[in-house]
């Protein structure tokens, strides 16, 4: 190993992330600003309508997070899919306050999403 010594290190929570912060002598004020950004979340969310699924894949990907949808999303036939939702801690509960702007059904996954990081982190 080199003289640095660099390690992938798992987080998998917000209180992990916030130890770790605080660990390192970080300012006490900037730990909260922080931790949401040190911890990584991957949601599969299914019997996702395709046309929700481009949605959520166009806000999450303008927050710098990413969507797996399916190959044959944009030809709108096969109906439902299964998605996956991918980003930090910070980037979901960014994506949860865009898509509470949209219609109905896609505010219902801005609260399954909620609940999830609720229980999850």
């Amino acid at each position: 190993m080199t003289k640095h010594n660099p390690q992938i290190i798992p987080i998998t929570s917000i209180t992990e992330a916030k130890k770790l912060i605080e660990q390192i002598g970080s300012d006490p004020e900037s730990i909260s600003i922080m931790a949401p950004k040190a911890v990584f979340k991957v949601i599969l969310l299914e019997q996702i309508n395709l046309q929700d699924a481009i949605i959520i894949k166009q806000d999450m990907l303008s927050l710098g997070g990413e969507v797996a949808i399916p190959q044959h999303a944009f030809d709108l036939e096969e109906q439902p899919a299964t998605i996956m939702v991918m980003g930090t801690l910070k980037q979901h509960l960014e994506l949860i306050l865009k898509l509470r702007r949209h219609y109905q059904r896609i505010q219902d996954i801005a609260d399954v999403l909620q609940q999830v990081i609720v229980t999850q982190t």
